[in-house]
């Protein structure tokens, strides 16, 4: 007989989840009983069939995302797949345990959270909550700094009190500990668990979740509602697997609410056909247009880089805010181009910094830029989107290079002027060139304020 205990233990560890027999080791002992009263089913890791492979966690079929090699554990040449092969390696002779028993009650908790709408926001947000309790899709474009998280708060809040379960799921770590602090703050009587890669939370039951979109691999029919954070971000806008994880994670009746302040042609179109109900939200919450580009010829830059020196035009646009002490966040469309110049701009200022994506430090540089302890962060197109740096100014180098689409340049000036303390701010592209995608990212940011203007949403 199972020991009611370590069952629940198992229970809250498995419900919702899709987990290799590696990750259960704990529960060693238990899942053979609990397999023999039909509470956990277990399925092959990869399944091959007429020479095609299929990986049961992330849903791949691409047969270059397959390798056979010699096997340790079944001694044969074993497919496995390589797709999802960072959350551990899933092969053919791989188990995969889902929990099939009841779900763990959750307890209703209500928002605490005093804060109020402006008329847009109220407006999508009840939208938002029609979608979680139709369980309807629901896309929700808005503007950078319309503050979209709060916007969500009426709608977790609506599927909370059902005692279901929310997630949100976005492309990076960044976004994850941004978010994860204010959700924690608006639903304190709530468990909230975030998600990403080495995060302490991975094994957590919680009934508000946030999630790379990479984690959500592990889960299926988990969620009555998933919210996809910047839809239109790299990796998953490219990535149909972390497509499939999206779907694989919901529950079949379900509500899925996609946010970006630049959604794709193919979410454009299906919002104007109404194939796609969608909520327009034009203005910044505090009421103050959005910062326009402005355009800075930086001559050939890559050559006055590799000469050792910082273009005149961009240092002429640094100095006097390093002597004003504004920061700074100033966007490189290469590490090795960043990283290379990084000693000349530390020769301006010895606590200027650098990060990127793979940057073992990359937190803490983050946490100092907000502290103020960085005046001026070199980064690539990692802190594009999803992060919130007070009174900021905002310039790129090399924005004609092919990184810079429309979408990043966008999310790029939406950093700057996010508070209402500090609502204005400068944002400069220099270039060795004007590209299409520059002049479609200021006439984007553009209209959008004529839309907020014409629909009284300024100030």
């Amino acid at each position: 007989m199972i020991v009611p205990d370590k069952l629940e233990a198992l229970q809250l560890f498995l419900a919702g989840r899709v987990l290799l027999y590696e990750e259960l080791m704990e529960f060693e002992t238990l899942l053979n009983e609990a397999r023999l009263e039909n509470l956990v089913a277990v399925k092959p890791g990869v399944t091959e069939q007429g020479g095609a492979c299929r990986c049961n966690r992330c849903g791949n079929r691409k047969r270059s995302l397959f390798y056979k090699m010699p096997c340790s554990r079944c001694g044969k040449q074993c497919a496995y797949c390589r797709a999802c092969i960072r959350m551990g390696r899933v092969s053919a002779c791989s188990s995969l345990y889902t929990w099939k028993g009841s779900d763990p009650l959750i307890k209703p908790s209500r928002l605490q959270w005093e804060g109020e709408f402006s008329p847009a926001q109220q407006h999508a947000a009840n939208k938002v909550v029609e979608a979680v309790e139709t369980k309807k899709d629901l896309l929700v474009w808005a503007v950078c700094g319309a503050g979209k998280t709060e916007i969500l708060f009426l709608g977790i809040e609506a599927g909370l009190q059902k005692g279901e379960r929310v997630c949100i799921a976005t492309p990076r770590t960044d976004v994850v500990l941004e978010l994860l602090p204010r959700l924690k703050a608006a639903f304190p009587k709530t468990q909230v668990a975030g998600l990403y890669g080495g995060s302490e939370d991975r094994h957590t039951f919680a009934p508000l979740v946030v999630s790379t979109t990479h984690q959500l691999y592990r889960f299926e029919k988990a969620f009555d509602t998933v919210i996809v954070d910047e839809v239109d971000a790299f990796p998953y806008t490219a990535d149909e697997t972390l497509q499939h994880a999206v779907k694989k994670s919901q529950k079949e009746d379900s509500a899925t609410i996609y946010l970006t302040a630049t959604p794709n042609t193919e979410f454009q179109s299906k919002a104007r056909k109404g194939t796609l109900p969608s909520v327009q939200i034009p203005a910044r919450y505090h009421g103050h247009p959005l910062p326009v580009p402005a355009f800075r010829w930086a001559s050939n830059w890559k050559k006055v880089l590799e000469r050792k020196r910082i273009p005149v035009p961009l240092l002429k646009w640094i100095s006097p805010r390093l002597r004003a002490e504004k920061p700074i966040l100033l966007f490189f469309p290469h590490i090795k181009l960043m990283e290379e110049a990084l000693p000349l701009f530390k020769a301006l200022h010895p606590a200027i910094e650098s990060v990127h994506a793979e940057d073992p430090d990359r937190k803490e540089k983050v946490q100092a830029m907000r502290n103020r302890k960085i005046p001026l962060l070199l980064t690539t197109t990692i802190l594009e989107r999803g992060v919130t740096f007070s009174n900021l100014d905002v310039a790129v180098l090399g924005a004609e290079e092919r990184i810079f689409t429309e979408s990043a340049l966008v999310q790029i000036a939406g950093r700057v002027g996010r508070s209402p303390v500090f609502p204005t701010g400068n944002v400069t592209f220099f270039h060795y060139g004007m590209t299409d995608e520059m002049v479609k990212a200021k006439k984007h940011i553009v209209r959008m304020n004529r839309l907020a203007e014409k629909e009284g949403y300024l100030r």
